[in-house]
């Protein structure tokens, strides 16, 4: 119970460590950090794992220690090329590598699968609570009318530069709520408390004013309408169409934005949405004339030489990536996202041999959250921030494990059928056991 205690206690608070800035007084040591090492010990101590054998080898393993070891060799690149402060840039490494280790902390978590089962909704909860910390920034901001300086943070940021990275977080884990409030069957009350929480991150998408997030969470919508009934797809989207003029007029504003008038009357897109498009030219110049990329925590202090936005994110962690890291860190990047995108597969096969409607949600949820993980890495870059990126990873764990227990116990698939023998034919019907003498025996597994 205590082990319990302290997973759940790391999903809570990795999202909203802003909201308790303890400090270790250890340069390069955080509180995460301390929690990860304290539930690293009652895993260890935990007794043996009922999911996955001493031999069974993570899904993700072997395309996160590629991205590790691009991760150290940009560091090492930084460090050779251009040394500026190696404890902010040890720190920068350190913390690169170090979120997606909880998912192997959470897949390894020795929680049988009613633990596991809290564990997610434990997370998903928490997704909810952070969205309607946005909603209600967005509620005191006012939605009547756009401003670039009111746009709700939740518990990301303490204003609005770090609204796009709450609309990712609240597009990544949106699908996972509407796919249980479609998919769960008899189920009532989990599927409206679904519908509810996803309704409630679907505002907070609204209120963060991030055009990204909007075109992320209307996909990742489409997909899980469509994965469920073409009909209703149809019917929602006729449904949405029809709605957008009771959208709030700032919305509407925020994206009709994106291109605007000149005095001539010539179409032009808005400053931030063209300024990336120089970002990304510049970058393309930089890896052209640093092939192996610049290193790690480098791009700010290079985009100035190639355009006029100095100091400047690149807006894009893949352009970022090949910038820093080179052809090898795309490619180890890439890598990443294709294992992904392989356990969602086999997440999916596992559902569907199961009959379990939970576990079918589950795995299309988690399938249309990881198209929108890449998809919120297009438009910014997240992919580092662990506030933002951790309780994903967390959630890879855990359904990695829920699926591992689903495929190893029948008792868990809730088909109706037992591991017990089936009544032999020969005990009900005597005569049969004479037409049918092989019949009779129950069939050895």
């Amino acid at each position: 119970m205590l082990r319990r205690g302290l997973l759940a206690l790391v999903i809570i608070y990795l999202p909203n460590a802003l909201h308790v800035p303890l400090e270790t007084g250890i340069p390069g040591l955080n509180l995460s950090n301390v929690l990860f090492v304290m539930v690293l010990a009652a895993i260890v101590f935990g007794g043996k794992d009922r999911a996955f054998s001493s031999a069974a080898r993570a899904a993700l393993a072997p395309a996160l220690l590629g991205w590790s070891l691009a991760l150290t060799i940009g560091f090492l690149l930084a460090l050779a090329t251009l040394p500026i402060d190696f404890m902010a840039d040890f720190t920068y490494w350190k913390n690169a590598w170090f979120y997606p280790l909880f998912y192997f902390v959470f897949r390894n978590c020795r929680e049988d699968f009613t633990g596991t089962r809290q564990l997610i909704i434990v997370l998903l909860l928490v997704a909810v609570i952070a969205g309607l910390e946005a909603v209600r920034e967005g509620l005191d901001y006012g939605i009547a009318n756009y401003a670039e300086t009111r746009r709700a943070s939740g518990p990301f940021g303490v204003d609005y530069r770090n609204a796009n990275r709450a609309g990712v977080f609240y597009a990544m884990f949106l699908p996972m709520l509407v796919a249980l409030a479609l998919f769960l069957h008899k189920q009532r009350l989990w599927r409206i408390a679904a519908f509810i929480g996803a309704a409630i991150l679907a505002v907070a998408i609204m209120v963060t004013f991030s055009r990204q997030s909007y075109l992320i969470g209307i996909l990742a919508l489409s997909l899980l309408l469509l994965r469920r009934n073409i009909i209703i797809a149809l019917l929602a989207s006729v449904l949405m169409l029809s709605s957008l003029s009771l959208l709030p007029d700032a919305v509407t504003q925020r994206v009709e934005e994106t291109e605007q008038s000149t005095a001539a009357g010539d179409a032009e897109l808005d400053t931030s949405t063209a300024s990336r498009f120089e970002i990304w030219s510049g970058a393309a110049s930089m890896w052209s004339e640093h092939p192996l990329g610049v290193g790690i925590n480098r791009f700010k202090r290079y985009i100035g030489q190639y355009t006029s936005y100095a100091g400047y994110d690149a807006h894009n962690f893949y352009v970022l990536t090949i910038a820093e890291l080179g052809p090898l860190g795309l490619l180890t990047l890439l890598w990443v996202l294709w294992r992904l995108w392989r356990l969602c597969t086999g997440f999916r096969a596992t559902a569907a041999r199961s009959g379990n409607s939970e576990a079918v949600a589950l795995s299309l949820g988690f399938s249309v959250s990881v198209i929108a993980m890449a998809l919120g890495n297009v438009y910014g870059s997240p992919f580092l921030e662990g506030a933002v990126m951790a309780n994903f990873w967390i959630l890879c764990g855990l359904l990695e494990r829920y699926f591992a227990l689903t495929a190893g116990h029948r008792s868990l698939r809730f088909s109706g059928k037992t591991d017990e023998p089936h009544d032999p034919i020969g005990n009900r019907f005597v005569l049969a056991a004479r037409a049918s003498p092989g019949r009779t025996q129950p069939q050895r597994k």
